[in-house]
Protein backbone atom coordinates (compact mmCIF):
# COMPACT_ATOMS: atom_id res chain seq x y z
CA UNK A 1 0.00 0.00 0.00
CA UNK A 2 2.85 2.19 1.13
CA UNK A 3 4.64 1.93 -2.32
CA UNK A 4 0.82 2.64 -4.47
CA UNK A 5 0.57 5.74 -2.66
CA UNK A 6 4.38 6.94 -2.52
CA UNK A 7 4.88 5.91 -6.39
CA UNK A 8 1.36 6.87 -7.84
CA UNK A 9 1.78 10.54 -6.24
CA UNK A 10 5.92 10.94 -7.04
CA UNK A 11 5.35 9.86 -10.77
CA UNK A 12 2.19 11.38 -11.38
CA UNK A 13 3.91 14.64 -10.98
CA UNK A 14 6.90 13.38 -12.84
CA UNK A 15 4.46 12.41 -15.81
CA UNK A 16 2.65 16.10 -15.56
CA UNK A 17 5.94 17.54 -15.68
CA UNK A 18 6.87 15.58 -18.80
CA UNK A 19 3.48 16.01 -20.37
CA UNK A 20 3.25 20.10 -20.22
CA UNK A 21 6.65 20.66 -21.75
CA UNK A 22 6.15 17.63 -24.33
CA UNK A 23 3.12 19.46 -25.37
CA UNK A 24 4.73 23.04 -25.88
CA UNK A 25 7.18 21.96 -27.25
CA UNK A 26 5.40 19.59 -29.74
CA UNK A 27 3.09 22.49 -30.56
CA UNK A 28 5.70 25.17 -31.52
CA UNK A 29 7.73 22.20 -33.41
CA UNK A 30 10.79 22.38 -31.30
CA UNK A 31 11.82 18.60 -32.75
CA UNK A 32 15.63 18.50 -31.44
CA UNK A 33 14.23 20.09 -27.99
CA UNK A 34 11.72 17.22 -27.80
CA UNK A 35 15.12 14.28 -28.22
CA UNK A 36 16.55 16.55 -25.38
CA UNK A 37 13.72 16.00 -23.35
CA UNK A 38 13.51 12.65 -23.66
CA UNK A 39 17.10 12.21 -22.65
CA UNK A 40 16.16 14.22 -20.05
CA UNK A 41 13.65 11.45 -18.67
CA UNK A 42 16.24 8.46 -19.10
CA UNK A 43 19.40 10.55 -17.43
CA UNK A 44 16.99 11.38 -14.62
CA UNK A 45 16.27 8.12 -14.18
CA UNK A 46 19.24 7.14 -14.27
CA UNK A 47 20.44 9.03 -11.04
CA UNK A 48 17.90 8.26 -9.38
CA UNK A 49 18.58 4.58 -9.54
CA UNK A 50 22.44 5.65 -8.53
CA UNK A 51 21.13 7.51 -5.32
CA UNK A 52 19.30 4.36 -4.22
CA UNK A 53 22.44 2.07 -4.96
CA UNK A 54 24.14 4.76 -2.55
CA UNK A 55 22.11 4.99 0.08
CA UNK A 56 21.34 1.19 -0.06
CA UNK A 57 24.91 0.07 -0.09
CA UNK A 58 25.52 2.43 3.34
CA UNK A 59 23.19 0.81 5.05
CA UNK A 60 24.38 -2.51 4.31
CA UNK A 61 28.15 -1.52 5.34
CA UNK A 62 26.42 -0.39 8.90
CA UNK A 63 25.37 -3.82 9.78
CA UNK A 64 23.04 -4.86 11.92
CA UNK A 65 24.77 -2.36 14.92
CA UNK A 66 24.13 0.44 17.14
CA UNK A 67 25.53 2.57 14.18
CA UNK A 68 22.77 1.19 11.83
CA UNK A 69 20.39 1.81 14.81
CA UNK A 70 21.11 5.54 14.73
CA UNK A 71 21.44 5.96 10.80
CA UNK A 72 18.01 4.89 9.73
CA UNK A 73 16.19 6.96 13.38
CA UNK A 74 18.42 10.13 11.80
CA UNK A 75 17.48 8.78 8.08
CA UNK A 76 13.40 8.74 9.55
CA UNK A 77 13.69 11.99 10.46
CA UNK A 78 15.28 13.53 7.63
CA UNK A 79 12.35 11.44 5.37
CA UNK A 80 9.32 12.86 7.40
CA UNK A 81 10.68 16.48 7.19
CA UNK A 82 11.40 16.41 3.36
CA UNK A 83 7.55 14.74 3.18
CA UNK A 84 6.26 17.88 4.79
CA UNK A 85 8.85 20.56 3.31
CA UNK A 86 8.05 19.20 -0.38
CA UNK A 87 4.12 18.01 -0.19
CA UNK A 88 3.29 21.79 1.55
CA UNK A 89 5.85 24.21 1.76
CA UNK A 90 6.83 23.96 -1.66
CA UNK A 91 3.14 23.84 -2.74
CA UNK A 92 4.01 21.49 -5.94
CA UNK A 93 1.04 20.90 -7.90
CA UNK A 94 -0.65 21.34 -11.54
CA UNK A 95 -0.92 25.29 -10.37
CA UNK A 96 2.86 26.06 -11.88
CA UNK A 97 2.16 24.84 -15.30
CA UNK A 98 2.65 28.52 -16.05
CA UNK A 99 5.79 28.82 -14.77
CA UNK A 100 7.01 25.40 -15.76
CA UNK A 101 5.86 26.08 -19.67
CA UNK A 102 8.28 29.73 -19.22
CA UNK A 103 11.02 27.68 -18.42
CA UNK A 104 10.50 24.96 -21.16
CA UNK A 105 10.16 27.84 -23.86
CA UNK A 106 12.98 29.90 -22.65
CA UNK A 107 15.68 27.03 -22.07
CA UNK A 108 14.40 25.48 -25.72
CA UNK A 109 14.89 29.17 -27.77
CA UNK A 110 18.31 29.23 -26.08
CA UNK A 111 19.29 25.52 -26.50
CA UNK A 112 17.95 22.48 -27.20
CA UNK A 113 20.35 21.28 -24.17
CA UNK A 114 18.20 23.52 -22.01
CA UNK A 115 15.55 21.21 -21.76
CA UNK A 116 17.58 18.80 -20.99
CA UNK A 117 18.59 20.43 -17.66
CA UNK A 118 14.91 21.41 -17.05
CA UNK A 119 13.38 18.04 -17.36
CA UNK A 120 16.58 16.37 -15.66
CA UNK A 121 16.10 18.54 -12.39
CA UNK A 122 12.65 18.48 -12.47
CA UNK A 123 12.25 14.84 -12.73
CA UNK A 124 15.70 14.04 -10.48
CA UNK A 125 13.41 16.08 -7.40
CA UNK A 126 10.76 13.31 -8.20
CA UNK A 127 12.94 10.45 -8.45
CA UNK A 128 15.15 11.71 -5.09
CA UNK A 129 12.13 11.63 -3.20
CA UNK A 130 10.24 8.40 -4.30
CA UNK A 131 13.77 6.65 -3.61
CA UNK A 132 14.28 7.90 -0.55
CA UNK A 133 10.35 7.21 0.73
CA UNK A 134 10.43 3.35 -0.75
CA UNK A 135 13.67 3.12 0.97
CA UNK A 136 12.89 4.03 4.38
CA UNK A 137 8.96 2.29 3.96
CA UNK A 138 11.23 -0.86 3.44
CA UNK A 139 13.49 -0.31 6.60
CA UNK A 140 9.96 -0.16 8.42
CA UNK A 141 8.07 -2.86 7.18
CA UNK A 142 11.28 -4.59 5.80
CA UNK A 143 9.13 -5.72 2.41
CA UNK A 144 8.48 -4.49 -0.67
CA UNK A 145 5.11 -4.59 -2.90
CA UNK A 146 6.20 -5.03 -6.13
CA UNK A 147 2.22 -5.00 -7.58
CA UNK A 148 1.96 -1.39 -5.26
CA UNK A 149 4.86 0.04 -7.08
CA UNK A 150 4.37 -0.90 -10.95
CA UNK A 151 0.30 -0.15 -10.39
CA UNK A 152 0.48 3.36 -8.90
CA UNK A 153 3.23 4.37 -11.72
CA UNK A 154 0.82 2.83 -14.44
CA UNK A 155 -2.40 4.63 -12.98
CA UNK A 156 -0.01 7.90 -12.45
CA UNK A 157 1.43 7.62 -16.18
CA UNK A 158 -2.65 6.79 -17.10
CA UNK A 159 -3.41 9.60 -16.00
CA UNK A 160 -0.73 12.44 -16.99
CA UNK A 161 -1.30 11.11 -20.42
CA UNK A 162 -5.12 11.53 -20.14
CA UNK A 163 -4.78 14.78 -18.33
CA UNK A 164 -1.89 16.39 -20.02
CA UNK A 165 -2.05 14.69 -23.53
CA UNK A 166 -5.76 14.33 -23.94
CA UNK A 167 -6.74 17.11 -22.43
CA UNK A 168 -8.99 15.17 -20.01
CA UNK A 169 -11.00 17.11 -17.71
CA UNK A 170 -9.71 15.67 -14.29
CA UNK A 171 -9.91 16.78 -11.09
CA UNK A 172 -6.25 16.57 -9.95
CA UNK A 173 -6.34 18.44 -6.63
CA UNK A 174 -9.05 15.68 -5.17
CA UNK A 175 -5.97 13.29 -5.52
CA UNK A 176 -3.00 15.09 -4.38
CA UNK A 177 -5.70 15.86 -1.52
CA UNK A 178 -6.33 12.18 -0.43
CA UNK A 179 -2.29 11.08 -1.32
CA UNK A 180 -1.05 14.02 0.73
CA UNK A 181 -3.24 12.79 3.71
CA UNK A 182 -2.37 9.67 3.64
CA UNK A 183 1.52 10.98 3.39
CA UNK A 184 0.54 12.11 6.80
CA UNK A 185 0.05 9.51 8.76
CA UNK A 186 2.82 7.66 6.68
CA UNK A 187 5.18 10.82 7.80
CA UNK A 188 4.05 10.34 11.62
CA UNK A 189 4.75 6.73 11.26
CA UNK A 190 8.25 7.71 10.24
CA UNK A 191 8.70 9.70 13.39
CA UNK A 192 7.51 7.04 15.22
CA UNK A 193 9.80 4.86 14.27
CA UNK A 194 13.23 7.08 14.09
CA UNK A 195 12.31 7.62 17.71
CA UNK A 196 12.19 3.58 18.14
CA UNK A 197 15.33 3.28 16.84
CA UNK A 198 16.81 6.34 18.59
CA UNK A 199 15.75 3.83 21.82
CA UNK A 200 17.89 0.44 19.83
CA UNK A 201 20.90 2.96 19.42
CA UNK A 202 20.79 3.61 22.93
CA UNK A 203 20.20 0.21 24.29
CA UNK A 204 22.83 -1.35 21.86
CA UNK A 205 25.45 1.21 22.41
CA UNK A 206 25.11 0.00 26.26
CA UNK A 207 23.33 3.46 27.59
CA UNK A 208 20.40 2.60 28.27
CA UNK A 209 18.86 -0.43 30.04
CA UNK A 210 15.83 -2.01 27.87
CA UNK A 211 14.48 -3.28 31.29
CA UNK A 212 13.94 0.34 32.81
CA UNK A 213 12.10 2.01 29.84
CA UNK A 214 8.75 1.99 30.82
CA UNK A 215 5.79 1.23 28.69
CA UNK A 216 1.94 2.62 27.55
CA UNK A 217 1.62 -0.70 26.17
CA UNK A 218 3.49 -3.70 25.65
CA UNK A 219 0.95 -6.77 24.15
CA UNK A 220 0.93 -9.95 21.60
CA UNK A 221 4.68 -10.40 21.64
CA UNK A 222 5.68 -13.38 19.82
CA UNK A 223 5.66 -16.73 21.94
CA UNK A 224 7.05 -20.10 21.45
CA UNK A 225 3.50 -22.50 22.72
CA UNK A 226 0.21 -20.83 22.61
CA UNK A 227 -1.95 -20.49 25.57
CA UNK A 228 -5.18 -22.86 26.22
CA UNK A 229 -8.24 -21.23 24.49
CA UNK A 230 -5.97 -19.30 22.56
CA UNK A 231 -7.22 -19.39 18.29
CA UNK A 232 -4.23 -19.96 15.93
CA UNK A 233 -5.92 -18.58 13.16
CA UNK A 234 -5.00 -14.97 14.68
CA UNK A 235 -0.86 -16.31 14.57
CA UNK A 236 1.18 -16.83 11.89
CA UNK A 237 4.20 -19.75 13.37
CA UNK A 238 7.31 -19.71 11.87
CA UNK A 239 9.03 -23.39 12.22
CA UNK A 240 12.59 -22.48 11.88
CA UNK A 241 12.65 -19.84 15.21
CA UNK A 242 9.07 -22.13 16.37
CA UNK A 243 7.64 -19.13 17.31
CA UNK A 244 3.97 -17.93 17.39
CA UNK A 245 3.33 -14.48 16.14
CA UNK A 246 0.01 -12.96 16.79
CA UNK A 247 -1.55 -10.89 13.32
CA UNK A 248 -1.84 -7.98 15.30
CA UNK A 249 1.68 -8.06 16.90
CA UNK A 250 3.73 -5.40 14.76
CA UNK A 251 5.81 -7.88 13.06
CA UNK A 252 2.17 -10.02 11.59
CA UNK A 253 0.36 -10.02 8.96
CA UNK A 254 -1.89 -7.18 10.06
CA UNK A 255 0.44 -5.19 12.29
CA UNK A 256 3.03 -4.88 9.85
CA UNK A 257 0.89 -2.89 7.65
CA UNK A 258 -0.29 -0.83 10.39
CA UNK A 259 3.34 -0.14 11.64
CA UNK A 260 4.84 0.78 8.38
CA UNK A 261 1.68 2.83 7.47
CA UNK A 262 0.77 4.95 10.46
CA UNK A 263 4.12 4.11 12.66
CA UNK A 264 1.87 1.43 14.92
CA UNK A 265 3.89 -0.66 17.39
CA UNK A 266 2.96 -3.25 19.77
CA UNK A 267 5.68 -1.92 22.72
CA UNK A 268 5.87 1.85 22.09
CA UNK A 269 7.97 4.13 24.63
CA UNK A 270 6.04 7.27 26.01
CA UNK A 271 8.15 9.20 23.76
CA UNK A 272 7.85 7.43 21.00
CA UNK A 273 4.25 7.77 21.13
CA UNK A 274 4.01 11.44 22.07
CA UNK A 275 6.35 12.17 19.14
CA UNK A 276 3.88 10.12 16.91
CA UNK A 277 1.00 11.83 18.29
CA UNK A 278 2.57 15.80 17.78
CA UNK A 279 3.65 15.06 14.37
CA UNK A 280 0.58 13.78 13.07
CA UNK A 281 -1.22 16.85 14.34
CA UNK A 282 1.80 19.12 13.18
CA UNK A 283 1.00 17.17 9.60
CA UNK A 284 -2.55 17.31 9.52
CA UNK A 285 -3.04 21.07 10.79
CA UNK A 286 -0.53 21.79 7.64
CA UNK A 287 -2.57 19.28 5.34
CA UNK A 288 -5.70 21.34 6.52
CA UNK A 289 -4.05 24.75 5.86
CA UNK A 290 -2.99 23.92 2.58
CA UNK A 291 -6.06 22.13 1.37
CA UNK A 292 -9.18 24.23 2.60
Amino acid sequence: MNEFIIVFREVLEASLIVGIIYTILSKSNFTDAIQKLWYGVAASIVASLAVAYIVVSLKDALGNNSSMALFEAIFMYITAGLIWYVVFWLSKHVSDRKELEGKAMTAAKISSWGVFFVIFFAILREGFETVVFLITSFSITESFSYIGFFSGAALAILLGYLVVVQGKRINLKKFFQGTTLLLVFLASGMVAYGTHEVESYLVKSNQLDKETITRPWDVLQPKSQLSKGENKVFYSYDESKNIYTHILHDSGNVGVFLKGFFGYNSNPNYIELVMWFLSLIFGLNLWRRFYY
